[in-house]
């Protein structure tokens, strides 16, 4: 399927020097690199990074995902002091820090999210701190260990609609929802966010019922973006959502009861992330 002329980006690699080399050396991964992400010269012009932790290789295999996948490697023991001087040298007041899944680790990583939060503020006093994680295989202790840290933001996606969770292999959409609902019922200081991708042929009736199940699930704050095809082996784009209809769905989301909507179709739950508690 042909793109339309909204669904184009180009990036501007020479936007992205100042970031890269203030990362240089540290052995870091961001989620702007390992998942192809379309707005990375927008987000290293700015200064910013979403940090990858527990390694680049995931242990999932979902269709629509450029992250690699395979066996991973033990967790690197100086990530966490690493990624707080990644934000020391960028001088963040905000800083997101997801990971890649680990299901080969008893925690699921949850340690490792817990360490790179507290060497973050060690290093940088004051800064607000969004973690979005992954579903932890829905160990409780684990989602607790995180949210008992007190992020600015506990973000968790679902990613799609029930119907098309086959792109989300290993995951299940109760599950997803259920982190959330026990993030928020664990630490009810602690926003809780959500993201959703368009485009892989959910119904609109489908978007609108998983608004409500998030709400249900205690959700702050939502984003919803296009899926765009990282490659011909991943999954394909069914439909390219228009930029009115997106704006539909943000009004659908306030009225669905959310703090926060940020819906467009460069939107990605990283994505320009400060908004939302500036909001």
């Amino acid at each position: 399927m042909q793109k339309p002329e909204y669904a184009v980006k180009k990036i501007d690699f020479k936007e992205m020097h100042s970031t890269e080399k203030a990362l240089a050396g540290l052995g870091l991964h961001t989620v702007c690199h390992q998942a192809r992400c379309p707005n990375i010269s927008e987000c290293y012009a700015r200064g910013t990074a979403a940090f990858l932790i527990l390694g680049d290789t995931c242990t999932r295999s979902c269709t629509f995902c450029n992250v690699k996948k395979g066996r991973p490697a033990a967790p690197d023991i100086s990530e966490a002091k690493n990624t707080a001087e990644a934000v020391r040298r960028l001088k963040l007041n905000y800083v997101v820090i997801t990971s890649v899944t680990r299901d080969d680790l008893p925690d699921g990583g949850a340690s490792s999210f817990v360490s790179a939060i507290n060497e973050v503020r060690l290093l940088n006093p004051g800064v607000k701190i969004e973690v979005l994680v992954p579903d932890f295989a829905g160990n409780e202790p684990a989602i607790e260990a995180v949210a008992d840290t007190s992020p600015e933001v506990f973000a968790h996606n679902i990613e799609t609609v029930p119907s098309l969770y086959k792109v989300r292999k290993g995951a299940d959409y109760n599950r997803s929802l259920a982190v959330l609902k026990y993030a928020k019922a664990r630490n009810r200081l602690v926003a809780v966010k959500s993201a959703l991708m368009l485009g892989l042929g959910e119904k609109e009736d489908e978007i609108l019922c998983a608004f409500g199940d998030l709400i249900g699930a205690g959700c702050d704050f939502l984003s919803v973006g296009q899926y765009l095809q990282p490659d011909n082996v991943h999954e394909a784009v069914v439909e390219y959502i228009t930029p009115e209809k997106f704006k539909w769905y943000e009004k659908k989301g306030y009225e669905a009861g959310f703090k926060h909507v940020e819906s467009g179709v460069w939107v990605r739950s990283s994505y320009m992330a400060d908004r939302y508690i500036l909001k």
